[in-house]
């Protein structure tokens, strides 16, 4: 296998670099320019989970065409409510009805990732989604405006985070818990393999 300097990130998400710094992976980050509105309306209906493989893709090529012989893996991840697609609320309004929606049942929250392996001069391609279920608490409306005001849930997938304050509002997951904050590192391993580098090669 292959051993490349290290793995570039087309994604500006904290959450997921701590992942990856957390699980010793070098890594560079590189965020990518992609128009997310415009790649999921030229693509038509499409289930949350194809949705959440479908942008991982463009952002990992968009980085990609940009930086010769790399290794990229773009990520992104979409919220299942009720067999509804949920991104970012952005605005308080929005998070504030959805986590009175979600508030005592649970939703599933998927997360693409593509990874392009251009470190031999041919780019090589794979991609997966991993998929959990999350449980929510029957948290109060007080509870619910307090986090809203501290804009924690304003821009990420669903409302909320598992890493972060929203951890408190959660009572359990079904699946990896790494899915949920935004990348499966035993997903990306699986991807690295089939593109030829052992995910130790990459280690710190």
């Amino acid at each position: 296998m292959t051993s490349p300097a290290s793995l570039i990130l087309a994604s500006a998400s904290p959450s997921r670099t701590k992942l990856l710094s957390d699980a010793g992976i070098r890594h560079s980050i590189l965020v990518s320019d992609v128009d997310e509105d415009a790649v999921t309306a030229a693509a038509g209906p499409v289930s949350p989970a194809e949705t959440a493989l479908l942008l991982a893709r463009a952002k990992a090529e968009s980085v990609a065409r940009g930086v010769a012989c790399s290794l990229v893996l773009g990520c992104d991840s979409v919220f299942e409510f009720g067999g509804e697609p949920y991104g970012k609320p952005w605005e308080a309004d929005v998070a504030r009805e959805r986590w009175q929606l979600m508030r005592g049942k649970s939703g599933v929250l998927h997360t693409g990732h593509w990874l392009i392996n251009a470190t031999s001069g041919e780019a090589v391609a794979h991609g997966e989604v991993t998929s959990a279920v999350v449980h929510f608490e029957d948290v109060s409306d007080a509870e619910i405006d307090t986090y809203v005001a501290t804009g924690e849930p304003l821009q990420v997938a669903g409302g909320f985070t598992i890493d972060g304050l929203a951890g408190a509002f959660i009572t359990g997951v079904d699946g990896d818990p790494h899915t949920v904050v935004g990348l499966s590192i035993s997903t990306l391993r699986r991807l690295l393999a089939k593109t030829g580098v052992s995910i130790t090669a990459l280690w710190a």
